[in-house]
């Protein structure tokens, strides 16, 4: 799992952090980035609103493997598309696949995580997300190294492509099988049955073949339906979205923040975008200790207000040093978002899966539509106010985080 967590911040890290070269090599202006971003959105949604259905129908294993072979095919396209095509099409197909895999298998990572958290008994969500940013700390110092020495787009993105695509299915070697039946998911089905007149006779299934028996998954739109009428599930979701906007959009926008708003180099932003993943990384790791010793609500209260604080520190710096040291509150408090939102929703075992994807699909929809609706708004206010409009969903997720505490 931790290697499947880390592999989705490198890829993540390793495009967003090109961001700068590619809008030079293509000559785009901020709206037009928007548009691309878009494009991985829409993929990205049409993904994640399907990711619940995936993952119960082929398990977290198969769902992880085949996203991470597209985001590696999607960033070698995107890649091409600038350096060797220099067309905004190609790069925006590129992206689009890397928005369809990415989807379902954050997804999957977060059911498997969370069914393993609720194995051990305490907070481990934190550190698995600890390793996707350890992920996008590497992808970041890969990213800013590669513009520094002016590395072309292709060779970067695709040779990051190829690591993914190789260590995450290699890893899923390893990864349980994820058929243990939890009560109230899957009934059992005998193989055979009696019949007076012939004798035992095969019970067929689909997927199901001639063993001790076979399980027949309960219906799995049903059990997603549920999900979403869920109250605090859908709470939860919210809270989980201004946090999850906040992170989505320092990874998008930092980079080219300092670049046109602070007046840094292309290798300054990258290494800013850096710094961000560096405390937030810090921040998740630290997550276990903090959440086991204060508990779920005030440790989300603490972290919407420090990247309120930190994102406004941000926009209003009067000297580019002070923005770099806004970025480290920032990314601390957006840490914790997404792993607490995770472990809430899978509190009760027998829901989880659902849940946890109606969660992820409401977190993932404002980590996604966020930044692309930022460039728009970008091309009247510049990005850097643009920025602003982000503290509106942090308000709500620090009111909204009493939802988080443990169900018991």
């Amino acid at each position: 799992m931790v290697v499947a967590y880390g592999a989705s911040g490198l890829a993540f890290a390793s495009w967003v952090s090109r961001l700068p070269a590619i809008r030079d090599g293509l000559d785009l202006t901020p709206g037009n980035i928007g548009l691309l971003l878009l494009c991985m959105t829409l993929g990205s949604f049409i993904s994640v609103s399907a990711s619940g259905l995936i993952v119960l129908r082929l398990g977290s294993k198969r769902t992880i493997r085949t996203g991470s072979i597209m985001v590696g095919c999607g960033l070698a396209i995107a890649g091409f598309g600038t350096s060797v095509l220099a067309t905004p099409v190609a790069v925006a197909i590129g992206l689009a696949i890397i928005g369809l895999g990415t989807a379902s298998w954050n997804t999957a990572s977060n059911v498997e995580g969370a069914a393993v958290e609720r194995a051990v008994g305490r907070h481990i969500m934190p550190r698995l997300h600890g390793a996707f940013s350890l992920g996008t700390v590497a992808g970041a110092g890969l990213g800013a190294w590669a513009a520094s020495f002016s590395l072309p787009v292709f060779w970067h993105l695709a040779a990051a492509g190829a690591v993914v695509a190789v260590s995450v299915t290699t890893a899923a070697t390893w990864f349980r099988a994820d058929v243990t039946p939890i009560e109230g998911e899957r009934k059992y089905v005998p193989d055979h049955f009696e019949d007076p007149s012939t004798g035992p006779l095969p019970i067929l299934t689909p997927g199901s073949g001639q063993g001790e028996g076979s399980e027949v998954p309960l219906d799995n739109k049903r059990k997603i339906a549920q999900a979403w009428r869920d109250r605090r599930t859908l709470l939860i979701g919210v809270m989980v979205l201004g946090l999850a906007l906040a992170e989505g959009a320092a990874g998008d926008w930092v980079a080219l923040a300092l670049a046109d708003g602070h007046g840094q180099t292309d290798a300054a932003g990258a290494a800013g975008y850096g710094l961000f993943v560096t405390f937030m990384t810090i921040g998740r790791f630290a997550g276990t200790l903090v959440l086991d010793r204060f508990g779920r609500v005030p440790v989300m209260r603490w972290c919407a207000a420090l990247a309120v604080f930190g994102l406004g520190l941000f926009v209003f710096a009067p000297v580019p040093w002070l923005a770099f040291v806004a970025l480290a509150i920032w990314g601390l408090g957006a840490s914790l978002g997404f792993p607490v939102g995770m472990s809430a929703a899978a509190d009760d075992p027998a829901k989880a899966a659902a849940r946890v994807s109606v969660v992820s699909t409401i977190g993932y929809g404002a980590f996604l539509c966020g930044p692309p609706l930022l460039g728009l708004l970008a091309e009247h206010v510049g990005i850097l106010h643009s920025l602003l409009a982000v503290m509106v969903m942090l308000v709500v997720s620090f009111l909204l985080s009493p939802v988080a505490r443990k169900i018991p």
